[in-house]
């Protein structure tokens, strides 16, 4: 994990130097304080940019979690964990894990925009802070929290020296360093727009149309109109209002219909979206561009970097503006369809894409776009003629549940879904997706009874409406638990129907190839490596072809088996590395834990006991995130118990233990870079003691019968 996901500064930061002085020192002396003030006066930028300046002080970082798109409750825990960089695959709660997490840890945790949400946030952080001793919060919000303990600093505008400051270095951004304005009208203007610094950049961006004097009449004549025509200081709440108003007149009637439009969007979006969702016989598909340029020339959107390219997003305070517009223009509900219909195709192209070489690009767009698929759920939950839409969107999200760690959401979203009752007929496709789609969830987390139930229904309507392809589905997940619950004669039979029903229906996808490679798994337990081998070994080409690397790391991991099996460890820990590296790019704990402790079991079989015990240390902790090792399966918990047993006898219980432990202090990136370190001391050469290879696949039955050669599947 980074030490901090603050995001970049786009611009300078100018003046509050007194103000970031004070929240520093609160920050010290008090483990939660709270920067409260009207909007757009700055809250955000101060509190970014002190805890940028403190975070050395925290052993374990500085991390943001946002909350201003969230409108469902429950996933303020959620939205938690994920700013934690935190995968959890068990059923424990949110807040649980955040607790274990945070327990011991020395970490500024910064919430921002959770005003809406103070009930349930107020409660949540009252735990945490109560859980964790070294635990510090710096909130932001227009209100204090009021829990126990909570220091708050009350931010007042720019005084008129910073405000000057401010406005002359945005003017001189936006009007491209023109000649400097005369010093007493931009007095005039920043005292007019009493030092809200939000207001002060919105003026600055207009100044390549209008001169300082022009903005300061324009902004003095709708003062006085709003204030009844008496003269005076407007009060500080209402200015900022009244700023953006009016900007909003000044602007064009397009911008003012895309600045509308765009407040449907909850977090980041990007052009595509916007020209998708917002355009229209007023606002034509080619206009958009331009249009979103002006808005942004007038610092009425933001644009920002991601791992999925660059996006927009437009501040809360204009985009609760704009929202007004839209309800004025009956065009709210229009407008959230529009958003939701975008955001389901994006789900289903994401879904057809993750078997590509475009799934990192996937994965980064899912990650991305995350609060706007919230969104799209929570309106398809609002009525019970969209309750269909929920099951199928939170069904073909599938991938990012499954595949990127968010087991736990994805729980969240799929009981939502599945317990609403839709008007009328169900619409039964959707509801099969997300019943199995649940099942593979309920089976990752380790609740086979959840699971069980799932898949039993979804079988039970697939077999009753004839839908093969949901009943093949389901098959292959019951199949999937019973080779963790080491049934594997029943595990072969499920999978292996399960892919000849996806070869009969043409179905080759991620799925499919992670069905085969569980179908391995299930032969090799049973003696049969050599078929197992080959399985995977068509998987993997097929994945290369294709350019898929989620499955393709599950493959690496059982051709790695099978390469420390014949006493090739160093050909087992190339497949490894690229197994470890795939994993956790995915955020994949079960399939990167997995690698690690073989990792464990390579390096004792290359004679390095005490890396052996160090990466044996490193994958403990993991587990905690997984569960019980792979639900207490004597198959899969095989090389951990061989490398101890190795190990151990090499360094004696002392040793193993010391290195074990400093295994287990590790975090999860460095011990993935331990992992992937190479370590072998060249004078290390084959298995400690003239000891023979070890032989995780092998168990005490023979291969069955017709098992000596593969039998592969035409599905290409």
């Amino acid at each position: 994990m980074r030490r901090s996901n603050l995001p970049a500064e786009l611009n300078r930061f100018v003046g509050r130097a007194a103000e970031q002085d004070e929240l520093a020192r609160l920050i010290e002396e008090f483990r939660l304080v709270t920067v409260v003030g009207v909007g757009g006066v700055g809250k955000t930028r101060l509190v970014l940019r002190t805890a940028a300046d403190v975070q050395k002080r925290y052993a374990d970082g500085v991390r943001l979690a946002e909350l201003s798109a969230l409108r469902d409750p429950e996933l303020v825990a959620h939205a938690l964990v994920e700013s934690l960089g935190l995968t959890d695959h068990t059923l424990r709660g949110p807040r649980e894990v955040l607790t274990e997490h945070l327990a011991e840890r020395r970490l500024l945790l910064v919430v921002d925009g959770f005003e809406h949400l103070v009930e349930e946030c107020a409660e949540l952080l009252r735990e945490l802070l109560r859980g964790c001793p070294r635990l510090t919060v710096l909130a932001v919000g227009r209100r204090p929290l009021r829990v126990d303990g909570e220091a708050v600093l009350t931010l007042a505008p720019m005084d008129e020296a910073d405000a000057v400051a401010l406005f002359t270095e945005r003017a001189a951004e936006s009007a491209g360093r023109h000649a400097p304005a005369a010093p007493g009208p931009v007095r005039e203007l920043c005292r007019r727009l009493d030092g809200i610094p939000l207001a002060l950049e919105l003026a600055a961006g207009r100044l390549p149309l209008l001169s300082v004097e022009q903005v300061l009449q324009r902004l003095d004549d709708r003062f006085r109109l709003l204030d009844g025509g008496r003269r005076g200081a407007l009060p500080r709440h209402r200015t900022l209002r009244t700023a953006i108003g009016w900007s909003h007149e000044l602007c064009t009637p397009e911008e003012r219909l895309l600045w509308a439009r765009l407040s449907v969007f909850a977090g980041p979006f990007d052009l595509e979206a916007v020209e998708y969702v917002c355009s229209g016989p007023e606002l034509p598909a080619e206009r958009v561009l331009d249009v979103l340029g002006e808005l942004l020339a007038q610092s009425l959107v933001a644009r920002e970097e991601s791992a999925a390219g660059p996006r927009y997003r437009m501040l809360g305070t204009v985009g609760a503006y704009g929202a007004e517009w839209l309800a004025a223009l009956d065009e709210t509900e229009r407008m959230r369809r529009r958003h939701r219909d975008w955001y389901m195709g994006l789900a289903t192209w994401c879904e057809l894409e993750w078997f590509s070489p475009r799934q990192a690009e996937v994965a980064a767009a899912t990650d991305v776009a995350l609060p706007n698929l919230r969104a799209a759920l929570e309106l398809c939950l609002e009525s019970a003629e969209d309750v269909p839409f929920a099951q199928h969107l939170a069904g073909t999200l599938w991938f990012s549940w499954a595949g990127c760690g968010r087991l736990s959401e994805g729980r969240h979203w799929l009981d939502r879904a599945l317990g609403a009752v839709p008007a009328g007929a169900e619409h039964e496709d959707a509801r099969l997706k997300a019943l199995w789609v649940l099942g593979y969830v309920a089976i990752l987390q380790g609740d086979p009874t959840a699971a069980v139930a799932a898949l039993h229904e979804c079988g039970e309507r697939a077999r009753a409406t004839g839908n093969a392809l949901a009943e093949a589905y389901a098959t292959h997940r019951m199949g999937c638990l019973a080779l963790l619950s080491d049934d594997m004669p029943r595990a072969e039979e499920l999978i292996g129907r399960a892919l000849e029903a996806y070869r009969e229906q043409g179905e080759l996808n991620s799925n499919v190839l992670m069905g085969q490679v569980e179908l391995a798994m299930a032969r090799a337990f049973q003696g049969d490596l050599e078929g197992a081998v080959a399985l995977c070994a068509e998987v993997r080409e097929i994945c290369e072809e294709r350019g898929e690397r989620w499955t393709r790391a599950y493959a690496l991991y059982v051709l790695g088996y099978a390469a420390l099996t014949e006493g090739e460890p160093a050909r087992a820990r190339e497949l490894l590395a690229e197994c470890v590296t795939i994993d956790h790019a995915f955020h994949d704990l079960v399939g990167l834990v997995l690698a690690i402790e073989l990792l464990a079991l390579v390096r004792a079989a290359e004679g390095d006991a005490r890396e052996a015990a160090v990466l044996q240390g490193a994958a403990a902790p993991m587990w905690d995130s997984v569960g019980l090792p792979l639900f207490g399966s004597g198959h899969f918990n095989g090389p951990r118990a061989l490398c101890e047993r190795q190990a151990g006898e090499a360094l004696g219980g002392e040793g193993y233990a010391a290195a074990f432990r400093e295994g287990q202090a590790l975090s999860l990136d460095e011990a993935v870079d331990r992992a992937l370190a190479e370590r072998r001391d060249p004078a290390m050469r084959g298995f400690p003691g003239g000891a023979t290879a070890p032989r995780p696949f092998r168990t005490a039955r023979t291969p069955a019968p017709g098992h000596a050669e593969a039998r592969r599947l035409p599905l290409r």
